[in-house]
């Protein structure tokens, strides 16, 4: 006689092997470190204290 499965697990455990893989895979499209989110979200900032700077301010505007 053949090893009785239980066709519940077997799914569910299908289903997360898959969620897995495709976990993994969108880590490594997607993810970054958080250095280089910081070095982003400095050049961001620095980018915006530039345009900041060559702001002219009149009284005149509504």
């Amino acid at each position: 006689m053949g090893e009785v499965v239980n066709l519940n697990r077997v799914r569910k455990r299908t289903a997360r092997v898959q969620a897995e893989k495709e976990a993994e895979a969108n880590r490594a499209k997607f993810g970054r470190s958080k250095n280089e989110r910081a070095i982003d979200d400095a050049k961001a900032r620095r980018h915006e204290a530039l345009l900041d700077q060559h702001h002219i301010d009149r009284g005149d505007a509504s």
